[in-house]
């Protein structure tokens, strides 16, 4: 089997404490951000205007959404929808809005083009409410079941292993974007549960390996076991890793405004939660106390 990088040696229960202050300093900040900012709503989660429009010429998403960030939406989102002549904009719910008609103000926006409106639908604040409300309970779920899956698998001190990288995972990918005041929608939150897998994926393998080697491996320490079996697996949750991000990046910079907040949560993602299954999964194992079988 073609290798790209070859297996090393490194020390990661000797180093485990450095990234341990870390992710305690960047899940602090996260938190506190978290509670102090909050989150820049979409208008998934909070309310606005979803309207789409019919142009008799080509538009393009760029030329609308400059439009629109001239007369202060710049939160909108655009994006093309069937054709290079019918747009889909989602809009905040303004003030503006309550003192002019949603169809007069777009008229004076667009006021050299020729179009109409085909679609115009309002969320209200109710709508968005309870969609954070099933988001929030999406993940506890999420979470909720992979520690039992992982516990039925291995054992519970793998499962609890694994749940501290992922809610590790969850929070500063969130912090990141409260951080930063990027808007929080529906598409971010299927990225952080589709993160949630994919660092969950990573830490099985590992997982996988750190048991068969402590059964194999009976005269290495529980530190050397899980040394031996990160560095056997480095190599796979790195190119693999890799390449997840080149697809992300593509579709950061080639997919437009619509999943651009997508992209976003996951990259970070990716990057924290390759992070995590090195730093944090396994060698946390060490601190819940993981016992060789004949100690068990």
């Amino acid at each position: 089997m073609f290798r790209i990088i070859k297996e090393l040696d490194i020390k990661f229960m000797e180093i485990r404490k450095i990234p341990l202050i870390l992710s305690s300093l960047l899940l602090a900040v996260s938190i506190l951000s978290i509670i102090i900012k909050g989150f820049n709503f979409g208008i998934d989660f909070s309310s606005g205007y979803i309207v789409q429009l019919k142009f008799d010429n080509k538009v393009t998403v760029i030329d609308v959404q400059d439009k629109l960030s001239k007369n202060n939406l710049s939160d909108s989102t655009v994006q093309l929808y069937g054709s290079s002549k019918e747009i889909l904009i989602k809009l905040k719910d303004e003030e503006i809005f309550k003192k002019t008609n949603i169809n007069n103000y777009l008229k004076k926006i667009f006021n050299d083009s020729s179009f109409k409106i085909t679609k115009l639908e309002y969320v209200g604040a109710q709508v968005g409410s309870e969609l954070r409300e099933k988001g929030e309970w999406a993940m506890l779920i999420a979470l909720f079941s992979i520690l039992i899956y992982i516990a039925l698998r291995f054992e519970l001190i793998y499962g609890l292993g694994a749940i501290s990288a992922l809610i590790h995972d969850v929070i500063i990918t969130l912090g990141f974007f409260s951080f930063f005041n990027l808007t929080f929608d529906l598409s971010v939150l299927a990225a952080v549960l589709a993160v949630i897998g994919y660092s969950l994926n990573d830490s099985i393998v590992v997982f996988d390996r750190i048991r068969e080697n402590n059964i194999i491996l009976r005269k290495l320490s529980i530190f050397a076991v899980l040394n031996k079996s990160i560095n056997q697996t480095l190599s796979r949750t790195l190119v693999t890793s890799f390449t997840t991000m080149l697809v992300i990046i593509s579709l950061l910079i080639f997919g437009g405004n619509a999943v651009e907040n997508f992209s976003i949560a996951m990259l970070i993602g990716i990057l924290i939660g390759t992070y995590s299954s090195i730093f944090i999964a396994s060698t946390s194992l060490s601190y819940f106390g993981i016992k060789r079988p004949e100690e068990s």
